[in-house]
């Protein structure tokens, strides 16, 4: 063996790669990088057209270590050298001299060995570039390798290290670990499916309130006058294991609340108006509606009579009648120095009789009565007093 034709094993070898990458398309374009699958469909495609086989150890051993230094044997070298399209190993290195090159007469092939190469040539089928899809020749590869001895060694470490025992059989093992090309493609189209999933999942999460939300719209009424009400009014959203939820809804305005429950609890207060709570199953009620409310006579009559300055001793005589004797009443003040102060009834109603522009500014904030329809409890605040 020379130098020159370690040489040529290399061209061979080059050769056999581009043979194969016409017809097929393996996981790399350079074969020494093949394994598993591609090394199966190589040994197919070489026994269809070479009607020899090469083991996978002798694969491994002469194509994937670049350069070689050691050649197969002749009956070997005559396969590949068929499969790339010559006539034997002789005859590939004699179309492929190099410069002051000499061939040795004792390469060339003999009488039997002529023959024989003449009926591989006459049996390989010519190259067909309508090759067939990778799921049929992996359904083949697996017929095959069903055929193969029980005791057959499996491929599942480093190969340059591992010790093949020789069998009766032609066929070579392969890893049972590496996928097809098919599995590739499906694993491809999985984790676009998965993505896609998660990205409608994450934009569900980010917009699941306005998805799943309802809008429903609250208008309120006096239930005496049966018009909207011109006050500000409280409203408080009651849910279970919670603490209130405070709004507020304005003057002549529906009072509007987005939810995504079943059901709703809403508690309504004003100075001005009795406190009422509201209960609803949003499931089956109407998206707008008109709620009454029951003015509260006492607050709104004391409300008059704080801004009118007609008839002062009328005005008297009915706040007298109004209060209990026995009412609590606070002035709010809410300035630097916060503070509540209390009085009785007769000052309250000298301060609410005396003729003084402050009085416009006087806000009841609360009232309460007794069985006997007389008010005992008075809450409110003048805001001309928070700048003093």
């Amino acid at each position: 063996m020379s130098d020159l034709d370690l040489l040529h094993f290399e061209q061979l070898k080059n050769e056999v790669q581009t043979q194969y990458l016409e017809n097929y398309t393996p996981s790399d374009d350079d074969i020494s990088k093949w394994k598993g699958i591609d090394i199966i469909y190589f040994q197919e495609d070489l026994r269809k057209r070479a009607k020899g086989n090469i083991s996978e150890k002798s694969f491994y051993t002469y194509f994937k270590t670049s350069p070689v230094t050691k050649l197969p044997r002749i009956d070997m070298l005559n396969i590949l050298s068929a499969y790339a399209g010559y006539m034997s190993w002789y005859d590939f290195k004699k179309n492929h001299l190099f410069a002051n090159e000499i061939l040795s007469e004792t390469d060339e092939p003999d009488g039997e060995q002529i023959g024989e190469l003449e009926r591989i040539a006459e049996k390989s089928p010519p190259a067909d570039p309508q090759e067939k899809n990778s799921e049929t020749r992996a359904a083949e590869t697996k017929k095959s390798t069903e055929h193969l001895p029980e005791k057959s060694d499996l491929q599942i470490s480093t190969t340059d290290n591992q010790q093949i025992n020789k069998t009766g059989s032609s066929f070579s093992t392969y890893d049972t670990t590496e996928q097809k090309p098919t599995f590739s493609i499906l694993k491809k189209y999985l984790w676009l499916g998965i993505s896609a999933i998660l990205a409608v999942s994450v934009g569900l999460l980010g917009f699941k309130d306005e998805l799943f939300s309802r809008k429903f719209y609250y208008s309120f009424i006096d239930a005496d006058r049966n018009s909207k009400i011109n006050a500000e009014l409280q409203v408080q959203i009651l849910k279970d294991n919670e603490s209130p939820i405070l709004y507020v809804a304005k003057p002549n305005e529906p009072f509007v609340y987005t939810t995504k429950s079943k059901k709703l609890t809403m508690v309504v207060s004003s100075p001005y108006y009795r406190t009422d709570t509201i209960y609803r199953n949003l499931e089956t009620a109407p998206e707008a509606e008109n709620i009454e409310l029951k003015p509260n006579d006492y607050a709104i009559m004391l409300f008059y009579y704080s801004k009118s300055l007609k008839d002062l001793k009328k005005k008297r005589e009915s706040l007298n009648y109004l209060i209990s004797d026995n009412a609590l009443i606070y002035q709010v003040y809410d300035n630097e120095t916060y503070g509540v102060e209390t009085m009785d009834k007769q000052r309250y109603i000298n301060l609410v009789t005396l003729p003084s522009t402050s009085l416009e500014n006087l806000q009841v904030i609360e009232t309460k009565d007794d069985k006997a329809g007389k008010i005992n409890m008075i809450k409110f605040k003048i805001a001309t007093d928070e700048k003093k």
